[in-house]
């Protein structure tokens, strides 16, 4: 998964020989340990199985030319082929890429607007490209209740049977009020994310310690969502990415907190609209913050959160998509 690119770009930008920066990187619309169609809910075709790779050669095939290449001296053509290979959902196809995160994507911001009802996906929640107007309502809120958390429904998982990894249908999800859902407009033609996707989102809470989710989805003309990618954050470790120590926050207080959702590839086709769902639990796959503030696993009761996702001038919430221009 995400640790997988973090290696690959490491090895390539400082391996310690010639040979260790060689290293390749193919990215499938695959589960750990599931290559075969469908994965999740969605079926993306056999060219995209590592049966069949590209309808050229399967997953192992392609294994044994690189270790004929390094480990018996034979010219198997690998090393003239570029170093990633790479899965674009939407499109199905399979396509070669020299670097990662490409260089040719475009950072775009989508922000966070609504009319102060975002919560479910019958609420007013939306995406655009613009700033919020200083006239439009300039927060959402929930409740966030870890005795009911939003249960896990399909993502990169590696869990027991019962919580199947994957694209799943979230309205189910969608449909739960300590779910804000922003979605933008139809999309009059096709656009294409590839890359790393991040969400900066000023909160509040009135808890001194509290979780904050947020999911990247596809939503098809028929309604159906479909999960791309996810991510969360523990609010006590907010600056850890920059090396502070965790430290608890000040009920009332807004917070910036930026979210890693890892990557994704996949083209929005003309007719689907972007969606970006915040809350504040995924469970069992994270497990639940209690929101007492106290030392984990010492809790024998749990305190419910007043979340505030902001999204005034003063405090732009967004989600940054790289998008690859087309043509």
């Amino acid at each position: 998964m995400q640790d997988t690119i973090n290696n690959f770009n490491i090895m390539r930008e400082q391996g310690s020989t010639p040979a260790a920066r060689q290293s390749k990187l193919i990215i499938g619309p695959w589960t750990h340990g599931g290559l075969l169609n469908p994965i999740g809910e969605m079926n993306f075709g056999f060219g995209s199985t590592a049966a069949f790779i590209d309808l050229q050669m399967d997953f192992v095939s392609w294994q044994v030319r690189w270790f004929d290449h390094w480990l018996k001296g034979t010219d198997t053509g690998m090393l003239r082929e570029a170093p990633i290979k790479l899965f674009v959902m939407g499109t199905n196809v399979w396509r070669d890429e020299q670097e990662w995160p490409l260089a040719r994507a475009v950072e775009t911001r989508y922000y966070l607007h609504s009319n102060g009802h975002a919560n479910t996906l019958h609420g007013n929640g939306y995406l655009t490209t613009g700033l919020p107007d200083p006239q439009e309502p300039a927060s959402d809120h929930y409740a966030y209740d870890p005795a009911d958390p939003v249960l896990t429904r399909g993502g990169a998982l590696l869990m027991s049977p019962e919580y199947r990894p994957g694209p799943f249908e979230q309205r189910p999800t969608e449909s739960r009020e300590d779910v804000l859902v922003f979605t933008t407009g139809e999309l009059k033609e096709d656009l294409e994310v590839t890359g790393p996707i991040k969400v900066h989102l000023w909160a509040s809470s009135s808890v001194p310690d509290t979780d904050f989710v947020a999911r990247l989805v596809d939503i098809h003309p028929d309604g159906y969502a479909q999960n791309l990618t996810d991510g969360i954050i523990r609010a006590r470790y907010r600056n850890f990415a920059r090396g502070e120590a965790p430290s608890l926050i000040e009920p009332g207080r807004a917070y910036e907190y930026e979210i890693d959702l890892w990557a994704t590839s996949n083209v929005f086709r003309a007719g689907h609209r972007i969606r970006l769902d915040v809350t504040s639990s995924n469970f069992p796959r994270w497990d639940r913050n209690p929101n007492t503030g106290h030392e984990f696993g010492t809790d024998t009761g749990f305190a419910v959160a007043h979340q505030t996702i902001l999204h005034d001038r003063e405090h732009p919430s967004y989600v940054t998509l790289p998008i690859v221009p087309q043509g």
